[in-house]
């Protein structure tokens, strides 16, 4: 590609499976200076182009012409600074000439505008900057809640459309009974025309967007499941019209009506369309709640007074105020004052960190315990967190679609199947029974019954189901069927650290030295919120051990504290505070040496300036880690510990769990580099985390996992969740998706065995259409029956 390469990420609308991505794909990637990569899980396409070569709107007529549609959103803006019909005019011309911009207008009676235009192309801040650029200014009007209740009302609408198909389609359902057994069904069901009226609005009404999908991809030279669909349910539908028609006009006695085929089969697929919507739904979850974590406003110091401000509004450069407990609004170097900022939101890790003029401070995170002023050094699209944002969104965006097999097997299966049927009836009326049009019609469309997708479409989905289900039971959720196929595949499993491995709370591992001691420092700490003395009080209170009340207390930020308690001098800290307060402390010099060996955090101990013992506290290994990793191992599965803590910690704890190679003091953007860099070694990686500082690098990986106990956005952004953070939970993960994978492999390879085995039949009209209908029902009761024995599949 040239100079003039740009970048174009764009919803789509109407995919319907793997089809329909690979085929936009295909035909975006024929345009010369065009790249492109679509999404079916995301609905997306990330496309790069030449604009010397191509322009977006050829980009966009290219996918609407092969019968999709081109998301797009919709702004209504508040302009400020228009004085007559010439600004509003050039507002509105220099907008409709942007890159992707559909339409817009502008209102200078009512001075506003509304701007309609495709989905990530552009966005509210690209509109705005070029209207400021004018020299005017502009703010959005939209809603924040908008797009979340439109995808709730079309979910709504497949709900009702799946209710009203299921509801007409159970009393053919029971004519079934007749057809397979015999069995007594009563006289009023058995009425063609009472079938009729059930079956139409089901077919044409509720069934309709299968014709569109298939006209669609019939008219681009292309067969997925809607084209099975639509011929399979025409065949039977049309077929039992015939008979009803016959049957009034005395033509017959017995129509053979197969109306329940049709109505069942478009029911069986809308629930699954359903449940895929609502997969679907959670994927622009993980970037919401992570908007959710941006700070609203901020303090901000303006001609020596506090100015309570929206984040928005605030520049690089501001002086900001933050206070104990309060968000720190955007990224940013202390300029005053001493605290600790729990920053786990962002770096995953559990221990505040000490933070004094000069040091940097991350948007986002929590200011504990000290009032701090910050300069804003980035703000906006630049803080770190909206880094982590944008590399989620890429990371999402950049997963190959799923090929599902059954979309493979019908793309060949569909034109091979209207082939035979069309030769079947040349020949009948042709060379068998020549003129003979009933006859030649019945073994055609014998032929299109038989071959009906209900088994095959039932292969995949049911087996998913079941799978999903067992696997819920033991605490495992799979987002969607796709993330259940994937798993098995898994080379290597990347770990992060802290709440994953470990349980993500400091907790006292060795003490040694006088007791008396620890009563009064427990005393001290009592006095202060850090983790790690609340993790000495707790170690303290747990021997019931009575703690007295400090007189005083003083926090030295980043060495310890100082305390009165019972008029006796507490002391407790680092070796840099016993030295500066000519405290000895050479009795607990090795034990401290060995103690941060371990990866632990230790603290030396006096009382009335004499030495008095040392107390680690570390983050535990979880009690499960150990066997997990170890069944992982016996599974062929390559280890890998990544972690923004230091190599000491990182190794020690590795060492504990039998973890041979670990990545230690990552960054948070490095850590989904880190997982690419695995998988451009040809190996299909998972990464198991549980903080936002994860999120990228659970996106980006094969399959994510995350711990169930960890954040809502590691959650939302994985693919697998683990509930409660057993990591045993992990192999057996990996168990049930290959027990599923073969399960599917059973199913499809029935589902075929039947129409392959049935087909010839059909076409040397040894096969009646209600037989053929009958084989094609016991095909699928076989799949359905074998998907349940995955219920008894010892895991």
């Amino acid at each position: 590609m040239g100079n003039e390469e740009k970048q174009m990420n764009v919803g789509i609308t109407g995919m319907t499976c793997a089809a329909c991505s690979t085929r936009i794909e295909k035909v975006l990637n024929k345009m010369d200076g065009v790249e492109a990569r679509v999404n079916l899980a995301m609905e997306k396409a990330q496309i790069e182009y030449n604009s010397d070569e191509v322009s977006t709107s050829d980009i966009t007529a290219k996918i609407e012409k092969l019968g999709y549609g081109v998301q797009t959103e919709k702004v209504e803006l508040d302009i400020y600074g228009m004085t007559c019909a010439a600004c509003s005019s050039r507002i509105e011309k220099v907008l409709n000439k942007m890159d992707g911009i559909q339409t817009a207008t502008v209102n200078l009676a009512n001075e506003t505008g509304v701007v309609e235009y495709q989905s990530g192309l552009q966005g509210f801040d690209e509109i705005i900057a070029k209207i400021q650029k004018l020299g005017y200014d502009a703010e959005p009007r939209v809603d924040a809640d908008e797009k979340s209740s439109q995808k709730e009302q079309e979910l709504k609408k497949k709900k009702m459309k799946l209710f009203l198909s299921a509801l007409l389609s159970l009393p053919l359902l029971y004519t079934m009974f007749e057809h397979l057994f015999g069995l007594p069904v009563p006289s009023l069901i058995m009425n063609p025309w009472v079938q009729f009226s059930l079956a139409t609005p089901v077919q044409f009404i509720i069934g309709w967007q299968f014709y569109e999908g298939a006209y669609k991809n019939l008219k681009n030279k292309t067969a997925n499941m809607d084209v099975l669909v639509a011929l399979g349910t025409s065949a039977a539908y049309f077929y039992s019209l015939a008979e009803a028609i016959q049957a009034t006009v005395g033509a017959t006695d017995t129509p053979h009506l197969y109306f329940e085929t049709s109505a069942v089969l478009i029911t069986l697929i809308l629930l699954g369309k359903y449940f895929e919507a609502i997969a679907k739904g959670r994927t622009t979850q993980a970037i919401s709640s992570l908007l959710n974590l941006q700070a609203k406003e901020a303090t901000v110091i303006r001609n020596g007074e506090e100015v309570k401000l929206p984040i928005d509004q605030v520049v690089v450069g501001d002086h900001i105020l933050v206070r104990p407990g309060e968000k720190i609004p955007v990224d940013g170097s202390v300029i005053d004052g001493r605290t600790s900022i729990d920053e786990s939101m962002i770096t995953g890790e559990s221990i505040p960190v000490e933070k004094s003029e000069g040091e940097a401070v991350i948007g986002s995170t929590i200011n504990k315990n000290g009032t701090i002023t910050v300069e804003a050094t980035k703000v906006g699209k630049d803080t770190a967190l909206a880094g982590i944002i944008k590399v989620v969104e890429e990371a999402q965006g950049s997963k190959a679609p799923i090929q599902r097999m059954a979309d493979v097997i019908s793309s060949y299966f569909v034109p091979i199947v209207v082939g035979i049927a069309l030769v079947t009836f040349v020949i009948w009326i042709a060379i068998v029974n020549p003129g003979n049009l009933p006859v030649a019609l019945e073994a055609s469309i014998a032929v299109l019954v038989i071959a009906c997708p209900c088994a095959l479409g039932l292969a995949t989905p049911t087996s998913i189901m079941v799978g999903t289900g067992k696997a819920a039971e033991q605490g495992i959720l799979f987002k969607g069927g796709e993330h259940l196929e994937s798993t098995h595949h898994v080379q290597t499993i990347v770990f992060d650290k802290t709440g994953t491995i470990t349980n993500g709370k400091p907790v006292v591992t060795d003490f040694e030295g006088n007791k008396d001691a620890l009563r009064l420092i427990a005393a001290a700490e009592n006095s202060s919120e850090h983790p790690l003395a609340q993790a000495i009080v707790q170690y303290v209170k747990d021997k019931g051990v009575h703690i007295p009340k400090a007189d005083s207390f003083e926090a030295i930020p980043g060495h310890g504290i100082k305390a009165v308690v019972e008029g006796k001098s507490v002391l407790i800290g680092t070796r840099k505070l016993f030295e500066e307060e000519n405290v000895e402390y050479t009795p607990y010099k090795d034990t401290m040496a060995d103690l941060e060996n371990d990866g632990k955090t230790a603290m030396l101990l006096s009382v009335d300036g004499k030495s008095s013992g040392i107390i680690a506290v570390a983050d535990t290994v979880k009690e499960s880690a150990a066997n997990a990793l170890a069944e992982l191992k016996e599974q062929g599965i390559e280890l890998v510990m990544l972690t923004g803590d230091n190599e000491r910690t990182a190794q020690a704890i590795a060492s504990q769990v039998g973890i041979d190679r670990v990545i230690a003091e990552v960054v948070p953007e490095q850590k989904a580099e880190e997982v690419r860099k695995l998988q451009e070694s040809g190996k299909s990686v998972a990464m198991v985390g549980d903080g936002i500082n994860d999120a990228p690098a659970l996106a980006v990986a094969d399959i994510g996992i995350a711990i169930g106990t960890g954040t809502d956005v590691a959650i939302e952004a994985a693919d697998v969740t683990i509930l409660g953070g057993e990591l045993t939970l992990i192999p057996k993960a990996i168990r049930i998706s290959h027990q599923t994978m073969k399960n599917i492999r059973q199913n499809l390879f029935w589902a075929l065995a039947y129409n392959t085995a049935g087909i010839p039949v059909a076409a040397l009209g040894l096969l009646a259409p209600w037989i053929a209908g009958a084989a094609m029902a016991f095909s699928s009761v076989s799949v359905v029956s074998n998907s349940l024995r995955l219920k008894r599949v010892k895991i």
